[in-house]
C-alpha cells in the first residue's frame, strides 16, 4: 500500500506548484520580456504556458518541492510488485483527466530521475574506491556512467519505443471523432528510468557485494555472472513491457518481451564459452586489471 503520508505529500506538492506565488519566482530565475505581459501588466497566455513548461526544471532547482517519499516508494516495488506502480500511475491519469488537470501520463516530477542519478553516482564511486587507481580517471568513468548509461543510453531507448509504439502499436479507433492518443515521449523516458532501477540494484549494488566472487576464475563464477545479467536484462524487458501494456490505446504490446526470448538463448551461449560479464566490464571501465 501507499505509505500514509503520499497523498498529502502529493497534495502538498500540488498545491505549492498551483500556488499563485509561482510566476514570481520563476521570474527571479527567467526574466520574462516586457512584450509577453500584457497592458494591465498581467501575463499573456504564452508567458503562461512557458512557466507551465519549465515547472519540471523549478522542481529540479528547489528539492522541496520533489516528492521525494512517493518516489521512493516507487523504487522499491517496482522491485517487488511492479504491476501496482503502473496500477497507480493509470489510476492519477484517469483521475487527473477526471478534473482536467493533468492530461499526460509522463511523470511531473524529476525526484525519479535525480534521485536514481545519485543513487548511480554514489555506486560508481564505491567501484572506482575498490577497482580503480586514479583519482581523474574515476572522475571521468562516474561521469561517463552517468550520462552514458543512464541518460543518453535511456533517451536513445526512449526514443526507439516512442517511434516504434506511435508507428506501429497504437490501436485504430473506429470511430472519428474519438481525440487521437499517442505516447509521450516523456513517458518513455519514464519507463526506461523504471526498468533500469531495479537492473541499477542487480548490476551495481548486489553485483559490488558479490563481485570478489563474479570476478574470480573459474565455471561458478562464469555461471553466477551470466546469471546475474541475465535476470537484471530480462526483468528491464519485463518492466518495459508493463509500462506500455498499461496504456489503453496500444495493442501488441508482448513485442517488448521478445527480447527476453534472446537473452535466455544467449546466456547458455556465452556460459559455455567461458565469457564472464563481470570480468569483461570491470576491466573496460576500471584500471585495476582482474
Amino acid at each position: 500500500m501507499l505509505p500514509t503520508s503520499v497523498s498529502k505529500g502529493r497534495s502538498s506538492s500540488a498545491t505549492s506548484r498551483a500556488n499563485p506565488m509561482f510566476p514570481q519566482y520563476l521570474r527571479r530565475i527567467i526574466k520574462v520580456p516586457s512584450r509577453l505581459l500584457l497592458l494591465d501588466g498581467s501575463e499573456s497566455c504564452f508567458t503562461s504556458q512557458l512557466i507551465r513548461d519549465l515547472d519540471p526544471f523549478y522542481i529540479c532547482i528547489f528539492w522541496q518541492q520533489m516528492d521525494i517519499e512517493y518516489t521512493f516508494w516507487q523504487m522499491l516495488h517496482l522491485c517487488t510488485s511492479p504491476k501496482v506502480v503502473y496500477q497507480h500511475t493509470k489510476y492519477h491519469k484517469r483521475v487527473g483527466s477526471d478534473l482536467e488537470t493533468k492530461n499526460q501520463w509522463a511523470r511531473d516530477d524529476p525526484a525519479f530521475v535525480v534521485i536514481c542519478s545519485l543513487l548511480l553516482s554514489v555506486a560508481t564511486m564505491a567501484y572506482c574506491a575498490a577497482y580503480d587507481h586514479s583519482a581523474a580517471h574515476a572522475v571521468f568513468v562516474v561521469i561517463s556512467v552517468l550520462l552514458f548509461h543512464f541518460l543518453i543510453t535511456g533517451a536513445i531507448l526512449a526514443t526507439c519505443c516512442w517511434f516504434l509504439t506511435n508507428a506501429y502499436l497504437r490501436e485504430e479507433s473506429p470511430n472519428s471523432h474519438v481525440v487521437e492518443q499517442r505516447v509521450e515521449w516523456l513517458y518513455a523516458f519514464d519507463v526506461h528510468c523504471n526498468s533500469f532501477f531495479p537492473m541499477f540494484v542487480m548490476l551495481h549494488v548486489i553485483h559490488y557485494f558479490l563481485s570478489p566472487l563474479l570476478v574470480a576464475h573459474g565455471f561458478i563464477p562464469i555461471l553466477l555472472s551470466n546469471l546475474l545479467f541475465m535476470v537484471a536484462a530480462s526483468y528491464y524487458h519485463y518492466l518495459n513491457f508493463l509500462g506500455y501494456d498499461v496504456l489503453p490505446f496500444l495493442e501488441r504490446t508482448t513485442f517488448f518481451l521478445y527480447p527476453i526470448g534472446i537473452v535466455i538463448v544467449l546466456s547458455p551461449i556465452l556460459i559455455l564459452s567461458g565469457f564472464n560479464p563481470s570480468r569483461y566490464f570491470m576491466n573496460m571501465y576500471f584500471s585495476k586489471r582482474l
